[in-house]
């Protein structure tokens, strides 16, 4: 390979790994809904270990609106910065969520089902919002370990909805009509 064809590799490299780091931040609406899916995690954890079931039917019914808006929000993340993958990686990570709730639980031992009754409580008591949800998974430090960063005003993928794939094929393209 030229060094001229070697540098244009490399240069399409940083290009494209630029806009898919770049997108796979967290709208706002999206965080909001991660937060939710975490409050939510947390009350099914809590349903299950603490035989609680009739308050998460409860809760589920009750909120039943901002819960599926959650699902789409974060359905929508992974299908933005995953792609045909990203009903799987949504999958995956709902179940490392539960995973993690349910390892938390273990480590507070006896004290989980006490510490997460005020929880049911004031959830049941939240605003029939995905804003209210959210506010108060994060009140009261929900795990949650998607472990990205909010995206910022100047990010790309806050404000431009065009798809890492798409731009990787555009520079392959200006690449190989250089080298012609």
């Amino acid at each position: 390979m030229s060094p001229i064809r070697l540098f244009a590799a490399g240069l399409v490299a940083a290009v494209v790994a630029t806009p898919a780091i770049a997108q796979s931040c967290l709208r706002p609406a999206e965080k909001a809904a991660f937060e939710v899916r975490s409050l939510q995690s947390q009350l099914m954890v809590a349903a299950l270990i603490c035989k609680q079931d009739e308050q998460y039917n409860s809760f589920v019914r009750q909120f039943q609106a901002p819960l599926a808006s959650a699902w789409e929000g974060m359905s929508t993340h992974y299908r933005r910065t995953n792609g045909a993958v990203g009903v799987r990686m949504r999958d995956n990570f709902v179940t490392e969520l539960a995973n993690v709730q349910q390892m938390d639980s273990g480590r507070q031992g006896s004290q989980f089902c006490q510490n997460v009754a005020s929880l049911f409580t004031a959830a049941m008591a939240a605003p029939k919002t995905s804003e209210g949800l959210a506010s108060l998974a994060v009140a009261n430090n929900l795990s949650n370990p998607h472990g990205r960063s909010e995206c910022s005003a100047t990010t790309p993928a806050a404000s431009s909805p065009t798809p890492a794939r798409t731009e990787r094929r555009a520079a392959v393209r200006r690449v190989s009509t250089q080298g012609r």
